[in-house]
């Protein structure tokens, strides 16, 4: 069993990138057999299910009204997701009456825990006082000014989904700029906005050349002109911004990708975006959707030390109810205030949600963020432990209070990397976890999250179980 240590006294796990963590991939790790993989999977398939018949009949019934039976497709696997009636702190019940340590906690909307304490009393008194205005309130003001110091923001708008941030920061984009164009990081996730839902996880059948991706367009989206290049390769953007900029309004991303798993940007990367964009007039958009707060204090921009002309933010800033904001430059936000780009929404900024951002930002503290990202810290170097002792294939990576097992020896920097990666192994990893209480989110992208409600003990679960599953794996 590798136990929870103190980051500073562990200093004999392998190196990581400074602000971020990527343990070192050994050249001493072995295969792991393919069809050792594929018995487990089988095994674990069938203890699935075994245990979880209230989700399979809860599934039966849902398929009825709902499209896979679920309220949004990233939440359907096969045969059936677990289905879940209530959690609170860092904890789930589900349909079948078993506890789950829930890993997943809403992609970072949960960074506070379930039922946060402060979160519920200053919802609750909302309730009271009044749940929509339609109208300015002094709560959105307050909150407002309350993102421009946190975040370093000039001017800010409030919404309700990471969708409607991005969407209304790239129309804001080309409002400014009087251009249409933009891009987009091959297999970056922007929300279900047309503009940006090109190369998402694309076919590597249909995605051209590794260095030179091909947009790649669900029938269904209607996208305008959109140009894809890899993330982490500074010289085909400044290519492509050198042959279009006249055309391209920005340059949208996330600062860390976080729809594959986690992927670090390498140094200077980041640096040089912002600069290429300076140089042909674009406009540079970070999505914080993912990493917002749980990146640290005043997100990732601020971690990594680059500063975009626009930011999206959600899901951590909003304690578990729908909120999402985008502002940056005050330049730039101009285009809102002056008409070029109206902003509307009913919902923007209701008393509810204001209330739990507030509480939000008052328990977000940076010593209680810098407490969680310790917990997490300390699991990845067990998970790393585990890693070397077993030689397995893989690696983690890290990134404020989230983290990841890569089942690949080498790091991945890029989509198509990510696309070489072990899914067999990922796929066990996932199931092995969700069959011993441990839930992190479908999709085989290996990432979990340390909420302020996790402790080392919780984390302590997932390292056994890994570590279990590393014995299995070498049996």
């Amino acid at each position: 069993m590798s136990t929870i240590t103190s980051p500073a006294l562990a200093t004999h796990w392998p190196p990581h990138d400074p602000a971020t963590w990527r343990s070192v991939p050994t050249s001493a790790s072995l295969p792991v057999d393919p069809a050792r993989v594929q018995a487990l999977l089988d095994s674990e398939w069938e203890r699935f299910a075994a245990t979880t018949g209230g989700s399979a009949a809860h599934h039966a019934r849902a398929t009825g009204s709902l499209p896979l039976g679920v309220p949004s497709s990233f939440q359907h696997w096969d045969p059936y997701p677990i289905a879940i009636e209530s959690g609170k702190g860092a904890w789930l019940k589900d349909v079948d009456g078993r506890p789950l340590l829930d890993l997943s906690m809403g992609f970072g909307a949960m960074l506070v825990g379930h039922l946060n304490p402060g979160v519920v009393a200053a919802v609750t008194q909302a309730l009271e006082t009044g749940t929509l205005f339609v109208t300015p309130s002094p709560s959105a003001t307050e909150v407002a000014e309350r993102f421009q110091r946190r975040f370093g923001l000039g001017l800010v708008r409030f919404a309700n989904s990471g969708t409607e941030a991005t969407m209304y920061a790239v129309r804001t984009a080309r409002a400014y700029t009087h251009r249409h164009a933009i891009v987009k990081i091959e297999g970056g996730y922007h929300g279900g906005y047309d503009g940006l839902a090109v190369s998402v996880k694309p076919a590597v059948a249909e995605a051209g050349p590794e260095g030179f991706p091909t947009p790649v367009v669900p029938f269904d989206v209607e996208a305008g002109t959109v140009h894809v290049v890899p993330y982490n390769n500074l010289e085909r953007l400044v290519e492509i911004l050198s042959a279009h900029g006249d055309e391209i309004a920005a340059v949208v991303m996330e600062p860390v990708l976080e729809n594959i798993s986690i992927v670090v940007p390498d140094a200077g990367y980041l640096a040089g975006v912002r600069a290429a964009c300076d140089a042909h007039g674009v406009l540079l958009v970070f999505d914080e959707v993912k990493t917002g707060l749980t990146a640290g204090y005043g997100g990732a921009s601020q971690r990594l030390g680059v500063t975009p002309d626009l930011v999206c933010l959600a899901k951590s800033i909003g304690g578990g109810l729908p909120l999402a904001a985008f502002g940056g430059r005050a330049e730039v936000m101009a285009a809102v205030t002056d008409g070029r780009m109206p902003h509307f929404g009913t919902y923007n900024g209701n008393p509810l949600v204001m209330a739990a951002a507030a509480a939000v930002d008052d328990i977000c503290t940076a010593e209680a963020l810098a407490a969680a990202e310790f917990v997490n810290e300390g699991a990845l170097r067990a998970v790393d432990e585990i890693i070397l002792r077993h030689e397995l294939p893989a690696h983690t990576v890290g990134f404020g209070v989230k983290g990841a097992i890569t089942w690949s020896t080498t790091p991945v920097r890029t989509y198509r990397d990510y696309k070489r990666t072990d899914f067999g192994a990922a796929e066990l990893s996932w199931l092995w976890g969700v069959n011993r209480g441990i839930l992190t989110p479908p999709g085989l992208d290996e990432q979990w999250l340390v909420s302020l409600a996790h402790t080392a003990a919780d984390m302590q679960l997932m390292v056994d179980g890994f570590d279990e599953l590393a014995q299995a794996l070498r049996a």
